[in-house]
């Protein structure tokens, strides 16, 4: 092993941080809220390379509404 690994830790945390006082926590607590804030969407990449940014993709779809919308009025 190299002599970085080996050396100890400096501690840099300031006295008032009492992490005996910090449990309970409680991972992903605010994940759904998270989730109902972004409509975020990972595209495979065969379609990303057609549609370059979210102008082109907003559009594709739209378009893609309105023939769908056509097809069920007729």
């Amino acid at each position: 092993m190299s002599q970085d690994f080996n050396q100890e830790l400096t501690d840099d945390l300031r006295d008032e941080y009492d992490f005996d006082q910090m449990q309970g926590g409680v991972r992903g607590k605010y994940v759904q809220e998270y989730r109902q804030g972004t409509n975020l969407v990972l595209l495979e990449p065969d379609v990303a390379q057609a549609f370059p940014n979210d102008e082109a993709v907003n559009k594709a779809l739209r378009l893609l509404m309105e023939i769908t919308n056509r097809q069920q009025l007729s």
